[in-house]
Formats: structure tokens, sequence, C-alpha cells
């Protein structure tokens, strides 16, 4: 995973503030390989967080700016009441779910 663990309590203590302390944070994409390099931040989002999803993922793109710096960051949410879309599959099957102290 080519993510700076430092950068990971931020991102989702972030993550939780807009959707949820339930909400899971999977980094999928080429930073999620180690032999890859450059790419975008790619994160995949699942929360029980239902309405206002457009606003709560801009505010927290915002947010993620002032930790990565300038980096293009991709994310992904989906509410846990629909069904998964094939790239929400992908991101689970192939990202890594971040977590508190890893």
């Amino acid at each position: 995973m080519r993510l700076d663990p430092a950068t990971i309590p931020a991102l989702l203590r972030a993550v939780r503030e807009r959707f949820g302390d339930e909400a899971e944070v999977w980094l999928f994409g080429s930073r999620a390989d180690d032999c890859q390099r450059g790419g975008d931040i790619d994160l995949y989002i699942e929360t029980d967080v239902e309405q206002g999803i457009v606003a709560r993922r801009s505010d927290l793109r915002r947010e993620l700016e002032a930790v990565f710096g300038e980096q293009k960051i991709d994310i992904a949410v989906r509410p846990r009441s629909r069904p998964p879309h094939p790239l929400h599959e992908i991101a689970r099957e192939r990202g890594v779910l971040l977590r508190d102290g890893a």
C-alpha cells in the first residue's frame, strides 16, 4: 500500500465525521499496489448514511486535500442499503481496508 501510514488516522477521522462511526474505507487502484508508481488516491467508502452523499463527499475531498496536498483524490461512496456497483465490488476485493492503528 502506497499511502503514508501517518495520514491514515486523519483520513479515517474525516470520513467518520461525515459518514458516521461505522463507515469503512478502502484504498484501491494503483495506490493499493506496492509495485505501481504514481497515481491518484482512490477511496471507496461504505456507510449507513443515506442523505447528503454528494455534499459530504465534496466536503471530505476538500479536507483530504489539506491532508495530502495537491493530489488527485477520487472518492466512491455507497450507502449499505443500496446494491453495490461493479466498481464497489472491485474496490473491496482488490483494495486495502484502512483501519485505525494499521
